[in-house]
Formats: C-alpha cells, structure tokens, sequence
C-alpha cells in the first residue's frame, strides 16, 4: 500500500496510527523471515534450486524430456513451472501473488553480458528454432565440438607428421649408421694395408700416412699401431726415395712417440735414431727435415737412454752442421729449443725429491753427458748469436737458453764483445717497449719479462 494515498484520507492522529501499523507490520515480517527461509522478500538463489514440492530440479540425465529455459531481464517476471533458471539470477518470493519471480542481477548486468558474449564467441552462432533446449539438443552440440576439437587435433599431427621422421625411421637410420661405423683399429689396419700396397699410388699412400698421423696422436692408438706393424713400416719408409714418402713417414713417427714410453723404446730398437740422423745430416728438402727434426725430439724428451745413444752417434754434431746450411734458418730455434728442453729436463729431475724410480731415473740421466758436449762443441757462440734475429718470440727462446748455459759458458760469453753489444742494444730496446706497455695499464707484460732476462744476463756477465 502506498502511504500518500493515505495520507490524503486521514488526520494527523490517523497518520500517526496507521505509521505505527506499517512499523508492526514490517518487523511482523522480518521475524518470519528469521525463522523461515522460504517467507524472504528478496533471495539470490543459483540454478540448483528447489522447486515449489522441494525437490531438486531436473537434470538432463533424470529426465529426458525437454526443460523450458527461463530468460531473466533486469524486471522481475513470473517463472512458470517447469521452468529453469539461469545460474546467479535473483529469484524472490512474491508474497502478494505467491509467484516465484526472477531477475538479472544489477551490479553483475555488465559483467554477465561480457561472459554471455564470450561464450557465444567460444561456442559460435547457434540456430535455435524454439525457446527451448532438449538434452538430446546438447548432447549433439557437445559432440559437434568434441568432433571438430578432434579434427584439429588431427590436422596438427598432420602437420608434425609432415615436418619430423617418425622414430621407427630414426631408429633403422641409426641401426644403419652403426652398422657401418668402424673402429680406429679397424680404420688404422685398412691405412696401413693401403700403405704398404705395391698397387696404390703415390697420392693415395701419402694420403694413408696423413691420415694414420691423426689417429696414432692418441697413447692407446699408437700401442695398437705398434702392434700391427705399422711402427716398423713407418720406419722403413724413412729409406724411401720419394721425398714426400720420407716427409710423412717422420710425421707419423713423431706423432706415434709423443709422450709414448713403449712407442720409444720400440723406436729406437727398430733403428728410427739412426735414420733420422741420416735424414738430417744428407741433403734434403726443408719440409722432409722439419719433420725428421719433429720426429727426433719425440723420441728424445723424457727417454734418457735414446739421449744417451743420440750422443754416442754424433747427434749433437748432426745438428750443428744445419747452422751451417743455406735455408736451414726456420730450423735454428727448433734445435736450440730442444737443447734448452733437454738441459732443463735433467736439471729438473735432479732437484726433484728422490725415490726408487726416481733414483733409477737419476741414475740414468747421470750417464747423459749433454752440457759437456754442448760446451766442448761450442755451442755457447751458437745459441748467443740467435740474439741477433728480430723476431721477439726466437730471442725469447734463445735468452732462455743462453740464461741456462750461463753456468757452463760464462768465461767464453765474457770475452765475446758481440754479445755484449748485442745485449746493450737489446736492453735499450726492451725498456722503450716495456715503458710503452706501462703506460697502456700492462705492469707485467711481455716486454718487461725480456728486459728482466737481459737485465739478469748482463749482470752475471
């Protein structure tokens, strides 16, 4: 009832009395409503409701036949039976009618729509004939969309079909691959074989020995290739006449005697020091010499008793005659590096703690008497006149090797006045180049390491 229509009917005292009557009314109402549920003005349900008899509404499953959906607005209308409504509707009690009546939420108005427009976006445009859905409706709709999931699904495995190999086919391609791997034994017997075949040519036996170069770098390689007998054909092939045979031929030998005890020993046995020798003392290319000289130094580094027999045959002698052959110059620092090698090793051993192996070690780099030939054949001139070269990286060397040879050739480099000219002009040199490397930031740099080892030369000198 409206309380202007009232108010033009009555007194004042009638207005009083019938404001007292609405007030009773009113909270009348609100202890029913406490006590029961069902009596609320307003009540947000969802869209499991109870209907009118108290049971639980319908589903598709329960009941095959069709349901009626309700479609709220934002006015509150009547909800027929048997109608079903929306999940997050308002639905309330009208008590003057006794109708159940729903409505769109007000503040979710904006917010429903969003969700409403994103699932018709989901679900795409449906044709519906009727105001109602049958369940029989949804189970086809549901599987039109589990269908064409499906056929996407499928479409992209098509896809990666096309662009990878199936594993089946990886698999037989591997099986295949490692069927025709070989071993590096089995790569090295076939070298060897093409090698010492009568039938293959130049090129295609120098392309064997390239290849076996690579393969016996390895300790465990080289052992196999001992004992196959590619170790004394290689050896043999030092006699060859053909130049490029003898250049490949010492390659492979010293790449097999590198760091290779059992590899040595055998070398030795089989007469590799001697032909190696011959190599280095006849006439011969540069390249052929190089790498006789590469292979001579594999054998001789940490072997005292291939030293020893290197001495006995005049080696010291072998590689002072290449200071005196025209083109031999690249040559030059290689043996004097050796040199130093050799000295620094028994010198290092010696101040080492001793051992049993390391006493029997001694022992026989005791009987390598490397420094007196060195200083009987004059080879303290030989190295000191190395200083004169341009290249920093050969000074270096020989500045190391005349600092070790200081001890045994001090009274010959005291009365060489080209040395000492030499040395004057090398500290000017070093100290204008280590002042230059100081002032970029370098405190410590290369310049200022070979200043030091003049500056330590001269001062002993």
């Amino acid at each position: 009832l409206a309380m202007s229509h009232w108010a033009g009917l009555f007194s004042t005292a009638a207005k009083v009395n019938l404001l007292v009557l609405v007030v009773s009314v009113v909270f009348f109402w609100s202890s029913l409503s406490d006590r029961v549920p069902e009596f609320a003005l307003t009540k947000i349900e969802e869209s499991d409701i109870k209907d009118d008899s108290g049971k639980e509404p319908i589903t598709d499953d329960a009941d095959p036949e069709d349901l009626e959906v309700f479609y709220p607005t934002h006015q509150w209308q009547t909800i027929r039976p048997g109608q079903a409504v929306p999940a997050g509707s308002h639905v309330r009690l009208n008590l003057q009618t006794g109708d159940r009546e729903a409505k769109l939420p007000n503040s979710e108005n904006r917010k429903s729509d969003t969700r409403e427009e994103r699932r018709r976006k989901r679900l795409g445009k449906v044709d519906v004939d009727s105001n109602s859905f049958t369940s029989q409706d949804l189970k086809k709709a549901l599987a039109k969309m589990k269908e064409s999931e499906k056929a996407e699904r499928r479409a992209h495995e098509e896809e990666v079909r096309k662009k990878f190999r199936p594993i089946e086919q990886l698999k037989e391609e591997f099986e295949k691959l490692n069927v025709k791997m070989e071993t590096d034994y089995e790569i090295m017997v076939k070298l060897i074989g093409k090698f010492n075949s009568s039938a293959s040519t130049l090129d295609e036996k120098v392309a064997a020995l390239y290849d076996l170069e690579y393969y016996v770098h390895q300790v465990d390689n080289a052992k196999d290739f001992l004992s196959m007998g590619g170790l004394q054909l290689v050896i043999d092939g030092l006699n060859s006449t053909e130049a490029v045979l003898k250049e490949h031929t010492a390659f492979v030998l010293g790449a097999a005697l590198s760091s290779n005890p059992k590899v040595q020993i055998e070398a030795i046995e089989g007469g590799a020091l001697q032909k190696l020798l011959v190599i280095l003392a006849t006439e011969q290319p540069l390249a052929v010499k190089k790498k006789a000289l590469f292979a001579l130094s594999s054998m001789l580094r940490h072997f005292p008793y291939a030293q020893q027999q290197f001495l006995k045959l005049g080696g010291l002698q072998v590689l002072r005659s290449l200071f005196r052959q025209k083109g031999m110059e690249t040559l030059h620092v290689r043996v004097v590096t050796l040199l130093y090698d050799l000295i620094m090793e028994k010198m290092l051993l010696e101040d080492s703690q001793h051992g049993d192996q390391m006493e029997e070690k001694i022992q026989q780099y005791q009987q390598v008497k490397l420094v007196p030939a060195v200083v009987e054949q004059d080879w303290c001139v030989v190295v000191s006149n190395l200083l004169a070269v341009p290249e920093h990286d050969t000074r270096e060397k020989v500045l190391k090797t005349v600092g070790v040879l200081m001890a045994f050739c001090k009274e010959r480099y005291r009365g060489d006045q080209a040395l000492s000219t030499t040395l004057s002009l090398l500290r000017s040199e070093y100290e204008e180049l280590a002042a230059e490397e100081q002032r970029e930031g370098d405190k410590d740099g290369y310049f200022k390491e070979l200043l030091g080892s003049v500056n330590t030369i001269i001062q002993e000198l």
